[in-house]
């Protein structure tokens, strides 16, 4: 099965929707690729999903790492974006370098994403210059979550959208392969999708982006202290796993679990000879 590419993905544009999936495991890595999902991000949304944190300023690239190298394990076809997280490439162009190159390295990770734009024209030439192909993302980038003063959206007036244009066209400029409009009005989203060459991946961003980003656990309702706008369920698995759980410690607590086939049995020799063995203990 071929693998999915960076350039596999800059050509779509034009040719069909783009389907995304932020996944951070290896089952989910496996469930999303069988699906055929086009792209998996390993999303430093994990700090949220999955490790608990209020946002996502205490992903380390540790934990980026160890869930990317699951996710890579686990996806015979689809494309691994891994995250950069925070202060794992800001600092220096060369740190930036260095830990983009750790993703292709260690975890299979065939591209990485960085939150930013302006400020982060140079960070992307040198990351795709060394051979590592980069994903964009502007508006509402997360990382930036103490400046924007929470989880808001961004080019909601004229000169904010405009700004955004420039900063996707910059972000082209420098090498990006695709870029994420997150948060950004419909709009504004669609002038950007127009105007670029490269793909853009919406999420939150309406239905006119070439391709659509969402959380694996979003997808299957999994997960709900707090749901976005943006985000549509298409299922409900959180309140059926509760109940299957609750009906196991039902039957814990009843007896009927483990019940005949769910565990092991002695030959019937070998159980006469056991017992035999015990005569003497004491």
């Amino acid at each position: 099965m071929k693998k999915i590419t960076a350039p596999d993905i800059t050509a779509l544009k034009g040719q069909r929707k783009i389907s995304m999936v932020t996944a951070y495991d290896y089952p989910s890595g496996q469930i999303v690729d069988a699906a055929g999902v086009d792209m998996i991000l390993v999303g430093d949304s994990l700090g949220m999903v999955v490790l608990g944190y209020e946002d996502t300023l205490s992903v380390t690239m540790d934990d980026m790492l160890h869930h990317a190298a699951a996710v890579s394990r686990a996806a015979k076809r689809s494309l691994i974006v891994g995250d950069l997280p925070f202060m794992s490439y800001q600092p220096s162009v060369q740190m930036a370098v260095e830990n983009a190159g750790r993703f292709l390295s260690r975890t299979g990770a065939r591209a990485v994403k960085l939150e930013g734009g302006f400020p982060f024209l140079e960070h992307v030439r040198a990351i795709v210059d060394s051979g590592v192909p980069v994903q964009g993302h502007i508006g509402l980038t997360p990382q930036h979550v103490a400046r924007f003063g929470g989880f808001k959206a961004q080019g909601k007036n004229a000169v904010s959208a405009a700004a955004l244009v420039d900063e996707a066209l910059a972000l082209q400029a420098a090498g990006c392969f695709s870029i994420v409009l997150e948060a950004v009005p419909h709009e504004v989203a669609q002038e950007i999708t127009a105007k670029l060459s490269i793909p853009t991946i919406g999420i939150g961003a309406g239905p006119d982006t070439d391709g659509q980003v969402l959380v694996y656990h979003d997808i299957l309702g999994l997960f709900d202290r707090f749901v976005p706008m943006f985000v549509k369920k298409f299922a409900q698995l959180r309140g059926e796993s509760v109940d299957a759980v609750k009906r196991y410690i039902a039957e814990v607590g009843d007896g009927s679990f483990p019940a005949e086939g769910n565990f092991n049995r002695m030959d019937p020799e070998e159980l006469k000879q056991f017992k035999e063995l015990l005569k003497d203990k004491v």
